[in-house]
């Protein structure tokens, strides 16, 4: 499915069957073959714009998967980058692209880390995120950081109400709502729960000060707004 290289269908129904971190162990071997990982446009936009705020000492990719986004903090960071998932699967994966990374295996809702980091990225993880759960990993993020370091990772505008993609997510998320109703364990796994003013204020209640910069590169809605932002979350210098 997807491409030649690419996970099945069965494959992808035993995945979504079984517990997210089970279910990434399973597909970590063809996830960079599927349109899951986040595509090296939002990688080099965010690349971009981190790089006139660098350089960075040390790096962190939270929810890293299969390590693209270790890309991004190559090439902004000049001392260690550490990629931290759940996944021993995608870990595996991602060890074997990037060997010089350090790799921790972790739960992001409570992140193993204090003042360690002077940049923390993240790629396409909310959606693996219940609303509730947010606050948790953004206090496990500021926590991570050094006083003045950022928390940094694109966020799309929502799609049209017209358009084939705001059909697709909505059916998506609806169809995980029916799959966890009826089957454990649960699968998180959501488009439609992490809009930009409800992460904007989990942020700010996190202690962040927020900025939200269009990645101007990835183009325009029909309505002149963006298609992307990249949030940047500082932490204060003095954060007490």
């Amino acid at each position: 499915m997807f491409s030649p290289q690419g996970p099945s269908l069965r494959e992808l129904c035993v995945q979504a069957f079984s517990s997210v971190e089970r279910g990434y162990d399973l597909l970590a071997p063809k996830f960079d073959h599927t349109p899951f990982r986040t595509p090296d446009s939002y990688l080099g936009a965010s690349a971009d714009a981190l790089s006139e705020l660098g350089p960075f000492d040390r790096g962190l990719d939270v929810c890293c998967g299969t390590g693209a986004g270790l890309m991004v903090l190559k090439s902004v960071c000049r001392a260690g980058i550490t990629g931290v998932d759940f996944s021993a699967g995608m870990l595996e994966q991602a060890r074997s692209a990037q060997p010089d990374a350090t790799w921790v295996q972790a739960d992001a809702r409570a992140l193993p880390f204090s003042e360690h980091f002077d940049l923390a990225v993240s790629f396409g993880a909310l959606g693996h995120f219940l609303p509730t759960e947010r606050p948790a990993l953004f206090e496990g993020v500021y926590r991570a950081l050094r006083p003045g370091g950022i928390f940094a990772f694109p966020i799309g505008a929502p799609p049209p109400l017209t358009s084939t993609a705001h059909w697709a997510t909505l059916g998506f998320d609806l169809a995980m709502r029916v799959r966890n109703a009826v089957w454990r364990p649960p699968f998180v796994m959501y488009y439609r729960t992490s809009p930009l003013p409800a992460v904007r204020d989990d942020l700010t209640a996190a202690g962040f000060t927020v900025t939200t910069p269009a990645l101007t590169v990835l183009g325009q809605r029909r309505d002149g707004s963006p298609r992307c932002r990249l949030i940047l979350a500082r932490k204060p210098t003095d954060p007490h």
